[in-house]
């Protein structure tokens, strides 16, 4: 039975709250879901999660990695996409599935890392599991050490020696998910989709190139039916193989990054006003 909460303190609550919005650190602060029926709110840079699932930190084909930072909740849509990955991963032989960031328990920003993860839709894999890395055999410390190996070097573009066909069937299965909105990898990993046969694949029109990412591949899933609150993206207008992938390795690019990084230092982050009573419920809620 779930703790009784006085109405009037909750909405006390709700209306301090709202006068200046919640800090990172109070969204990270959580440390158990929100209770109700699984919602994802607001956009995916600018929500809260209701209802989360957990992911197990193992399961067939995929193991979890820093727990400690305890971004391994989500939408159950979420939870049952890594899941389905894993096992296909497994099944096609394409090597253990690294999981990293899903969301906090109740969705929101986070302190650092991300500028997006906030509605429990959003999830981090590695395109190769780093060394000696054994599905049930985890130990706690490395856990929390190990990394997914870089599949391509920020210096000069190029592919490192991680990057193996199996990372393009591993990418071929996530994108062709019905789940899946878009997923976001290296604009170099973009570029050799479209120079190779694989551009005539309809699920390459879901891989979009974006800052970083050579190391991790993100994914991202389309809004759940249910989740009336939840603001979707348009679609991308094209395969993003034309004039506008040359972009991503000009210099203005690389401006364009420095700046919005610092612009998103100072920025506030503002979430709808229904994330601001489900961030007020109470954090650990008695059960018997």
């Amino acid at each position: 039975m779930l703790a009784r909460v006085n109405p009037s303190v909750l909405l006390a609550a709700c209306v301090s709250a709202s006068l200046v919005p919640a800090s990172p650190a109070e969204w990270n602060a959580q440390r158990v879901p929100a209770p109700g029926p699984a919602q994802a709110i607001g956009a995916y840079s600018a929500g809260c999660l209701q209802g989360a699932a957990t992911l197990p930190p193992s399961g067939p084909g995929y193991e979890v990695l820093h727990l400690g930072r305890n971004r391994r909740y989500g939408h159950p849509e979420l939870i049952a996409f890594v899941e389905r990955l894993g096992r296909a991963a497994k099944a096609k032989k394409l090597g253990l599935l690294v999981v990293g960031d899903l969301s906090q328990p109740r969705g929101g920003p986070t302190p650092n890392g991300h500028r997006s993860h906030e509605t429990g839709l959003d999830v981090d894999l590695g395109y190769a599991a780093p060394a000696g890395l054994r599905a049930g055999h985890v130990s706690a410390a490395d856990r929390e050490r190990l990394a997914p190996r870089p599949v391509i070097d920020l210096r000069t573009h190029a592919a490192t020696a991680a990057w193996t066909p199996k990372t393009v069937k591993l990418l071929a299965t996530a994108a062709s998910d019905p789940a899946v909105d878009r997923i976001f990898v290296n604009p170099a990993i973009k570029r050799m989709l479209c120079e190779a046969p694989t551009r005539q694949e309809p699920w390459v029109a879901r891989i979009r190139p974006w800052w970083g990412h050579h190391d991790h591949f993100h994914v991202r899933l389309k809004c759940p039916a249910g989740s009336l609150g939840c603001v979707a993206q348009n679609p991308p207008p094209d395969d993003g193989c034309g004039r506008s992938l040359a972009w991503w390795f000009s210099g203005d690019a690389q401006t364009t990054h420095d700046n919005k990084r610092q612009s998103d230092e100072h920025a506030g982050r503002k979430v709808p006003d229904a994330c601001t009573a489900l961030l007020a419920h109470p954090a650990n809620v008695a059960t018997r």
